[in-house]
């Protein structure tokens, strides 16, 4: 029998043992509790959004459905003018809930983007698979890939090469190519044809497309880990290496080869997708976000298929990188904001139109099930090339991105010498380093 006080001991141990557990329970629950939502009371949610994209507009849309006191107040702009406009935005006197960010690291540095850290922990994102956080990552040295989160994506893109089936067909083409060798020799076909063989846009309002076929050549010929690592501002990262120069020359032939429209410089991105849609251009390289303006202009004549490694048995590569939305840090309703980006994850209804209208993988925890596709839509093929990139390491995010002012400043005036003949690939690998540099010393 216990004695009295090794009685009242035991009791005392069990009852802190209790009172830890309700504690215990009781934190979780505050925690959930507190998890940040819209409430009640009307809100606007203040945004910018890039033009040319449908998708954060639907997914608008439908969330003020679902929450009838939420409204929208959006601008839009094209992709060069946000690089240029979003740091007078952030510092603004009313500074947007959310924003479409072309890059991050230095809106970052400069405190005027929003830590989502604690949003991470209140929802969960940091059990989500780990590559869709960490291109939004910032460490303390300013590097991306880890540290704190500072956007997150609405959802997952892939780019590649989509084509004209019966173009295609014109040309020989029965399968995608399996090497790089093989769509050089259905560019030089389609050229004999009288065909366009590559439709793309390059004006400085919608930036040069040109970097699309580049950054894919690149990969193509060479690793993609440097490439990631000069966008992502590693120590002593450079664009301007040997298998890159080999790439920028090759997209110099093409270009001299006239596989491009003549008047490429002036084509406004909505304007090109217009115009493949319209059966002008064998190929376009773009991303699946375009996939539901493909499906409408072209139903059923349209493919698609990863940029071929140079080398027989080699991997594809791809540009693989979210739609990337950030929070002002001043932002009067991050809360709400923060909220909107966890829905868009996770509600049913708008994965759906992740999928349907934005084409793309729409991330979120890895349990959800995978929204059903049309039959017959491309967005079949884009799906189908993700898990292809991710097995085999080869993603990237996009060159454009590796800071505020390269795609402005760097690859769009550099490319566009390029296509009139006042730059060569050598000039335009050194000429972006340098811009690369002198924004980084900043």
């Amino acid at each position: 029998m216990l004695s009295k006080h090794k009685l009242l001991s035991t009791l005392i141990v069990a009852a802190t043992l209790v009172a830890l557990v309700l504690a215990s329970h009781s934190q979780r629950a505050i925690a959930q509790d507190a998890a940040p939502d819209c409430g009640t009371e009307p809100i606007t949610l203040n945004a910018y959004f890039e033009t040319g994209f449908d998708i954060p507009f639907a997914l608008a849309d439908e969330f003020a459905k679902q929450y009838p006191n939420v409204t929208w107040d959006i601008k839009q702009d094209q992709f060069t003018n946000l690089i240029n406009s979003t740091p007078r935005l952030l510092s603004g006197d009313n500074p947007p809930d959310l924003i479409r960010l072309p890059t991050m690291v230095s809106f970052a540095n400069q405190g005027l983007l929003m830590s989502l850290d604690g949003y991470a922990e209140a929802f969960g994102w940091n059990d989500w698979p780990v590559p869709q956080l960490n291109q939004n990552r910032v460490a303390e040295d300013g590097t991306r890939g880890s540290g704190s989160l500072y956007a997150m994506g609405l959802n997952y893109s892939l780019t590649g090469i989509f084509y004209n089936k019966e173009q295609a067909a014109q040309i020989g083409m029965t399968e995608p190519p399996q090497t790089l060798a093989e769509f050089d020799a259905l560019l030089a076909s389609a050229k004999e044809a009288g065909l366009l063989p590559i439709m793309q846009w390059g004006s400085a309002r919608s930036g040069m497309g040109l970097a699309f076929p580049l950054q894919a050549l690149m990969a193509s010929v060479g690793p993609v880990g440097p490439i990631n690592d000069w966008i992502f501002q590693k120590p002593d990262a450079t664009i301007d290496t040997p298998s890159n120069l080999v790439a920028a020359e090759h997209l110099a032939e093409w270009i001299q080869n006239g596989y491009f429209p003549p008047d490429i410089n002036a084509i406004e991105y909505t304007d090109a997708n217009a115009r493949f849609g319209q059966g002008e251009g064998v190929f376009i390289f773009n991303g699946d976000w375009q996939n539901a303006g493909y499906d409408t202009d072209m139903p059923g004549n349209v493919g698609f298929f990863l940029m071929p490694p140079a080398e027989e048995g080699g991997s594809p590569a791809a540009m693989s990188a979210p739609l990337t939305f950030g929070i002002a840090a001043n932002a009067v309703n991050a809360d709400c904001a923060a909220f909107f980006l966890n829905w868009v994850a996770t509600d049913e209804t708008a994965r759906q139109i992740n999928v349907a209208i934005g084409g793309s993988n729409p991330g979120g925890p890895s349990g959800l099930t995978m929204p059903s596709v049309a039959e017959g839509s491309i967005t079949n093929e884009t799906l189908a090339a993700g898990p292809v990139v991710g097995e085999a390491g080869t993603s990237m995010d996009f060159i454009a991105n590796a800071t505020s002012a390269i795609f402005a400043q760097g690859w769009t005036p550099e490319l566009q010498k390029m296509v009139g003949g006042r730059q060569d690939a050598a000039g335009l690998l050194a000429a972006v380093q340098e811009e690369y540099e002198r924004e980084l010393a900043e």
